[in-house]
């Protein structure tokens, strides 16, 4: 009994609470999907029939019938009725505009007659003609009047909207504020966009910006037409000035990194940078890097692009490594020059080298080489840190020979290509080939970066990094012939993380009757980081018959 008396008031005090009440929609789905977030039971009937109708109007339902009844709980009955349509739009661009832009633009509208009307469509398609003309030639184009006219009970409406384009605008003079240590003639090398004289388009300065922030000089770039300066021309064109402000790196650069990788062990490098050596804006970088297998120490000295956007560059490579058996130590002198032409990279050499190598169990043979090269990379992606679609392809072509400061005569040529086909909403099918020969009577005295090996993250996963190869005594060395192929579909839990399943084939021989391919196969995982894709493999080697842990930036070449 002296239980009952306690649990009493705290039964009474339950039922003193304000009970939730739970509103169900009775409506078609899409209906019911678009009201549920924003219609509560505690708005009370009158309230909720409101709010429901606002909902529905901006739909294109102006005539709907909607009752509330308290049945089991508290119900929202809607009959929609018939759908607004579009009957007839009135579309006028007033200004000096091309007539064929004019027309284009009324042809392009984007809620034309016979469709639903929605209130979200009808300021989209506003603000699209809107956006188009302030992105080409027309910076002061606006919207001077809109007006839907909606007859509810013949459920038809009436669109009409008004622009005034404005002149069209020519770019003037670039003014720089915040250059320093650079000149405008500087930025002018890099300006292939923003002439004074040519119509003005939005794209246009954001391509400049970004291709400044790109370069060495330049931690920020802001660009835009002043057009509060702007003159009209004796052809009736507003000339406005390109206003560009600009904050510069800072002169001087050091960096301190660790790492790891499963081809070449960990890592740790140092790296010195300045965009302004000698005060003539040449990029001077040089650094050492110290990894397990390998030890690299390097400099650089990059110029600004030439008039035909190509940038030359000549640097100093000393390196020794202890891979597979195989000591090497190389010198390296080279002048490059890189140009961007649309989709295609070029990049044409001459380096020259010495190298030294130590084979366990074998003699040890010094080459040298003087080898001008061109390398051509084709990137049709769809990202280019992170692809699903797309390809990139890589050709290269180089030789020396004994009458040019080679020790062999040797021509190589190299390609590998990279697919990436969709798969559903989220999964990606990987496709990767690789192919390389250099033509030579010998192997002998031709440096390892002229030969092939195979083998490790990036080649046949299963295998040591450059395991794959002739064998000189007990080290593994390069061969003549390169053939690998790979496909790894990558299957994405969310939008992190993902999982991954392959397989690689592939090997390095010095004779195409010694092809034997390697064949590794495996899972791995994948996590989008902000530099791309990194992924952690654990293969299975068949050959050797082990496993091999595999680890890298899974981003193309």
């Amino acid at each position: 009994m002296r239980s009952l008396r306690l649990a009493l008031p705290l039964l009474l005090a339950c039922l003193a609470l304000p009970a939730t009440a739970q509103l169900r929609i009775e409506a078609p789905a899409a209906l019911a999907s678009r009201l549920s977030p924003f219609l509560q039971a505690e708005a009370g009937p009158q309230r909720l029939q409101a709010q429901a109708r606002d909902i529905l109007a901006t739909e294109g339902y102006f005539s709907p019938n909607i009752d509330i009844v308290d049945h089991d709980g508290l119900q929202l009955r809607v009959d929609p009725g018939p759908r607004t349509l579009i009957e007839r739009v009135d579309l006028n661009v007033d200004g000096p505009i091309d007539k064929e832009r004019r027309q284009a633009l009324i042809s392009g509208w984007r809620l034309p007659a016979g469709q639903p009307f929605r209130q979200e469509d009808w300021n989209t398609a506003k603000q699209q003609v809107l956006a188009e003309l302030l992105a080409n030639e027309h910076a002061d184009a606006r919207l001077v009047d809109s007006r839907a006219d909606i007859d509810a009970e013949a459920a038809r409406a009436t669109l009409s909207a008004r622009y005034d384009a404005g002149p069209r605008y020519r770019y003037g003079e670039l003014e720089f504020s915040g250059l320093h240590r650079y000149t405008p003639e500087l930025v002018a090398r890099y300006n292939r966009q923003v002439r004074p004289g040519e119509p003005y388009r939005a794209a246009d300065l954001q391509t400049l910006t970004g291709i400044l922030q790109s370069t060495p000089y330049f931690a920020s770039v802001r660009a835009e037409l002043d057009t509060a300066a702007a003159q009209i021309d004796a052809d009736g064109n507003a000339v406005a000035p390109v206003r560009l402000r600009m904050r510069e790196r800072p002169g001087h650069r050091a960096g301190f990194g660790i790492g790891a990788s499963s081809n070449t062990g960990a890592r740790v490098e140092a790296n010195y940078n300045t965009p302004d050596l000698f005060g003539q804006a040449w990029e001077f970088d040089t650094g050492l890097r110290l990894e397990q297998k390998r030890q690299t120490f390097y400099s650089d000295v990059i110029l600004p692009p030439d008039d035909k956007q190509r940038r030359h560059s000549i640097g100093f490579v000393r390196e020794t490594s202890d891979i597979e058996s195989l000591r090497t130590e190389r010198y390296g002198l080279g002048i490059q020059s890189v140009q961007q032409r649309g989709s295609v990279e070029q990049r044409l050499s001459l380096n020259w080298q010495r190298e030294t190598r130590w084979p366990d169990g074998s003699v040890d043979i010094t080459s040298r080489a003087l080898v001008p090269n061109a390398m051509w990379t084709w990137r049709q992606i769809d990202n280019l840190l992170d692809p699903r679609a797309g390809t990139v392809l890589q050709l290269s072509v180089g030789g020396g020979a004994k009458a040019a400061l080679s020790d062999q005569n040797f021509v190589r040529l190299h390609g590998r290509i990279q697919h990436y086909l969709p798969v559903g909403p989220r999964d990606t099918l990987a496709l990767r080939g690789e192919l390389g020969r250099t033509f030579a009577d010998s192997r002998l005295r031709i440096p390892q970066d002229y030969l092939f090996r195979a083998g490790g993250t990036g080649s046949v996963r299963g295998y040591a990094y450059q395991s794959l190869g002739i064998k000189e005594g007990e080290a593994t060395v390069g061969g003549r012939y390169l053939a690998v192929a790979s496909a790894e579909y990558t299957h994405w839990l969310n939008d992190d993380w993902g999982l991954a399943l392959f397989v690689d084939a592939g090997d390095a021989v010095d004779g195409l009757k010694d092809i034997r391919l390697a064949t590794g196969y495996g899972l791995g995982v994948r996590w989008r980081s902000p530099a791309g894709p990194i992924g952690a493999d654990l293969a299975y080697g068949e050959r050797e018959g082990r496993l091999q842990l595999h680890f890298s930036l899974a981003i193309p070449f």
